[in-house]
């Protein structure tokens, strides 16, 4: 074999995997919102998992993406355990979707409409669509869908550049003689598991498979382990994205090294009885691109329903796998960055337990004016330092998402979460800053009960206020919005005369000093709590 044809199968390698970069990314920008759908009408039962999984993987076309995304949903508490082992068999089964189309390029017809099934015939026509959309089109969506036709015509031409440059090999004595090392079945699972591994995606892998196998030399013998092998290898990256994750989002990659380990040493034993056993000739035939394709989808389909009635116990095996050490799951965990649809609405949901870490710290701290409790104002300052570790979490998160491939209305989704978070933890500041006021107050002489009789109309305008900022913001709801812009409008007037009429007794020597101090504080305090509100509702009402 020549220089130049190393040269090419290197190059046509690369081409591959970059199609198979390009065709993941831009197939899960077009799905985008559909995700975010299919991901919440998950349920317990691992049937529907499965079904689900298999689309989610279709979609991405990618399994090792799909359960790296599933350590980041655990570990972020969306999903529990349970729910993610019909998805990770579903994704097996999802990913052989690509080695039906690669093995399109060993057909061979003289019928000119069937001869257009071929790659190599119709994915030029692909690639010119896709340039064409991208260059003309000015939909996002429509660009999206121009990447994923480009992306998939890159992939197939390094496909067709490998199987040229190694067509000669057959003609090779030293490749065929190298190919009987592959034989030994155990050989051939590790040979698959690190070829897999090392470019992390086992539908690339058995795409390489499938151009080796268009020289004649790769038998059954040789490919079936392999292919067994590829589905272990593709674990690697799920295994890695667990460091420095909860012991719950760590059980996912067990679940996953499990489902395949098993799968593959039933697999192995099967063959050890055909060949070793029984002494089958099939197995020294040659394997078509088809046959591969055919055996990869056959293996996770029985692996599948051979497992499928087990996932309690693939769970159990997790479990006992990784103690349980109290670890609670992280506020958002950037392995969800991989579906950024997801990365949004889950950040917008964080956002929205900021809204309210900071409401509940204000009006506990209402509540100390006139009856301060030291365990309150603890409390409070417990909660005002976890709205200001939330608020930088999601800060950090937000702009590595706004770097993502994004649409418009996710991108102004992440602007106005960066905007509002800002103003919720300016909210939690003040409930620290009116706790401060209250213990003050506590150590002055004055009348207690009437204090919190003249206090009690606008701190209860202002916890209806709360109440209905929650509601428009976790329900995007702008009529609610609108309702508390004009409340706050009415609010801050009311403030502002209860100011003048607090400044009026003190001149008329009908009020405390120090208490008219702290009565102006108060006031000052809640009327920029109520513009921060407004602030929030304006961002939800645009």
């Amino acid at each position: 074999m020549e220089l130049n044809n190393i040269i090419v199968v290197i190059g046509g390698l690369a081409f591959f995997l970059f199609g198979m970069s390009v065709l993941s990314a831009s197939l899960k920008k077009v799905a985008g919102k559909r995700l975010e759908v299919i991901l919440e009408k998950m349920t317990d039962h691992p049937l529907k998992g499965l079904m689900l999984g298999a689309v989610i993987t279709i979609a991405m076309q990618s399994s090792s993406a799909l359960t790296v995304m599933l350590v980041g949903l655990v570990n972020s508490g969306i999903m529990n355990i349970a729910q993610t082992v019909g998805v990770i068999m579903g994704s097996n089964i999802g990913t052989t979707l690509t080695a039906w189309i690669l093995s399109l390029s060993g057909l061979k017809t003289d019928n000119i409409l069937l001869s257009m099934l071929k790659p190599a015939n119709f994915s030029p026509i692909m690639a010119l669509i896709g340039v064409c959309l991208i260059m003309a089109a000015k939909e996002q969506k429509k660009k999206d869908l121009g990447q994923v036709l480009v992306g998939f015509a890159i992939l197939m031409h390094g496909m067709e550049m490998m199987s040229d440059a190694l067509a000669p090999l057959s003609e090779v004595p030293e490749f065929v003689d190298a190919l009987t090392a592959f034989r030994n079945p155990f050989f051939g699972v590790l040979i698959g598991t690190l070829f897999t591994a090392v470019i992390q995606s086992s539908a690339a892998s058995v795409g390489v498979l499938q151009a080796l196998s268009l020289t004649g030399h790769i038998t059954y013998g040789v490919a079936i382990p392999i292919i067994m092998g590829q589905n272990i290898g593709t674990c690697v990256t799920a295994l890695l994205s667990t460091i420095g994750v909860s012991k719950n989002a760590k059980r996912v990659s067990v679940i996953h090294i499990s489902f395949n380990l098993i799968g593959t040493t039933v697999g192995l034993i099967l063959y050890l009885v055909f060949d070793w056993g029984m002494g089958l000739a099939i197995f020294d035939d040659a394997i078509k691109p088809f046959e591969i394709a055919a055996f990869h989808s056959i293996f996770n389909v029985v692996t599948t329903c051979l497992l499928l009635p087990f996932s309690k116990q693939l769970v159990n095996i997790a479990e006992s796998v990784i103690k349980d050490d109290g670890n609670q799951e992280v506020f958002l965990d950037k392995r969800l960055l991989l579906a950024p649809a997801i990365a949004v609405k889950e950040c917008k949901k964080k956002s929205a337990l900021i809204l309210q870490d900071a409401a509940n710290g204000y009006m506990e701290s209402m509540s100390l004016i006139g009856d301060y409790d030291s365990k309150s104002k603890d409390n409070i300052k417990e909660l005002e330092e976890r709205v200001d570790e939330m608020v930088e979490s999601c800060n950090n998160f937000l702009i590595q998402l706004s770097s993502k491939d994004v649409s418009d209305s996710d991108s102004e989704i992440i602007a106005t979460t960066l905007h509002t978070i800002g103003d919720m933890e300016r909210i939690s500041d003040y409930s620290l800053n009116l706790s401060t006021v209250a213990k003050k107050m506590e150590q002055a002489d004055y009348d207690k009960k009437e204090l919190k009789k003249s206090l009690k109309d606008t701190n209860k305008k202002l916890e209806s206020l709360f109440e209905n900022i929650m509601l428009a913001y976790e329900n995007d709801d702008v009529s609610k919005a609108n309702e508390v812009r004009e409340q706050s409008e009415e609010l801050v007037d009311q403030i502002k005369k209860a100011k003048k009429s607090d400044l009026k007794k003190l001149r008329k020597g009908k009020m405390d000093a120090e208490i008219s101090v702290y009565l102006s504080d108060y006031l000052s305090i809640s009327r920029r709590v109520v513009e921060h509100i407004q602030n929030i509702a304006e961002a939800i009402a645009i």
